[in-house]
């Protein structure tokens, strides 16, 4: 646990965007290595693989993705980041391990490391992929398009973990869907520009805009059933520079999480028919342009490998540290692997929360008011969430490899 803690503290303090991660892929690297693996980098372009073979036996994939986001630090902690970075845009940005990755790379050294050191006890080949870009649904994607299924040996099971708002120490799961899928679009919407004092002269994109985002929020409350979900969030609206001068367009920016594909289809359709309907009924000189930013897909946990991890964890951990949970509306390209890939994949979370904390904001009816993930506060308590995390990945994978 000392080695750890303060590979957890080097590594969240010094934390990368994404697919910029060349520091921490190195860390991985170099730690696999040292545990007897046989490491590919650049998978990719910053991805780690490591393969440990240990006799015969199945294949088990864990998987730790390493990227941090454009957020500025205001944890207090003395291992804070005060790291900037340039952004693909080409700006000067803060980074910060926002989402809890820094703790997903120990986690999965740290298993490594004690599947390394106790092979006497398990048979078959341990596969460990640290993934670049998850927090751009790039990641996943880089690393099938670069050959993750055809160079190496494909597993009886993809196994992955979050941390999240939740007692520390506590670890949740589900079968089926566990994470939603998200569908990011660029809306721009085209007026005709005027000076302010002559609004008769304009198609004001900025009212179109406004009309816009008042209407898709009726997607959810009007055309999506009360026992179905989705989440339409419009993140950013930008339009024009001056308060006197109408400009000429308007951008929207987008995000939608659903859980089933039918509903997920109903939804982006609703949103093409509002943007063109709103964009006619203001006189726009054009049709709107609708451009896709990322997609997250649903990751969906396997009912006959769920039950297996339940089995091995409810072995391992007291009954009070074990929980089911609703499927999140954060969403995640670890279903990527699985899916594609043909084979079963299971997913969780670990709780980071320090549970007095926890328990006493859930005793208030302000679980709210926690710092989540990719919030400048968050930061989970170390102990016992280092020590969760790693178990869990060992026990998992100790339920496929067996002597």
């Amino acid at each position: 646990m000392p080695d750890l803690e303060a590979l957890y503290k080097d590594v969240h303090a010094h934390p990368e965007l994404s697919m910029q991660e060349t520091r921490t892929a190195g860390i991985a690297a170099e730690r696999l290595r040292a545990a007897g693996f046989a490491v590919t980098t650049q998978v990719g372009h910053t991805g780690v693989v490591g393969l440990l073979q240990n006799g015969d036996g199945p294949t088990v994939m864990l998987r730790a993705d390493m990227d941090a986001l454009p957020v500025a630090e205001a944890t207090g902690a003395a291992y804070a980041s005060t790291v900037t970075a340039t952004d693909p845009e080409g700006k000067a940005v803060p980074v910060m391990h926002a989402c809890g990755h820094d703790l997903h790379v120990t986690w999965l050294l740290g298993a490594a490391a004690l599947m390394a050191q106790a092979r006497k006890a398990w048979r078959g080949t341990l596969m460990a992929v640290f993934q670049p870009a998850e927090e751009t649904a790039a990641g996943a994607r880089a690393m099938i398009d670069d050959g993750l299924f055809k160079r190496f040996p494909k597993p009886a099971v993809v196994l992955g973990q979050h941390v999240v708002v939740g007692p520390a120490g506590v670890v949740a799961g589900r079968t089926g869907a566990i994470t939603s899928a998200a569908d990011s679009f660029q809306i721009r919407l085209f007026g005709r520009g005027a000076h302010g004092s002559m609004p008769q002269a304009s198609i004001d994109p900025v009212v179109m805009a406004a009309s816009v985002v008042l209407r898709l929020q009726t997607i959810v409350s009007r055309e999506v059933a009360p026992a179905e979900s989705a989440v339409i969030t419009v993140g950013a609206l930008q339009a024009g520079s001056k308060e006197n001068i109408i400009p000429d367009e308007a951008i929207i920016k987008l995000n939608v999480r659903t859980f089933d594909t039918g509903v997920r289809e109903r939804v982006l359709a609703a949103i093409r028919r509002i943007v063109d309907a709103e964009a006619e009924a203001s006189g726009a000189p054009r049709k709107p342009e609708i451009t896709p930013l990322d997609n997250y897909p649903l990751a969906v946990n396997d009912a006959g490998a769920t039950k297996r991890v339940v089995a091995a964890f409810r072995e391992y951990f007291p009954a009070e540290r074990l929980r089911e949970v609703d499927p999140a509306s954060a969403s995640e390209d670890f279903g990527s692997f699985g899916s594609e890939w043909g084979v079963p994949s299971v997913f969780w979370f670990v709780g980071g929360t320090d549970p007095d904390t926890y328990a006493k904001a859930k005793a208030a009816n302000r679980l709210n008011d926690l710092p989540t993930n990719h919030n400048p506060k968050f930061l989970p308590v170390l102990h016992p969430t280092l020590e969760a995390g790693v178990a869990a990945l060992v026990i998992a994978s100790c339920a496929w490899l067996k002597p």
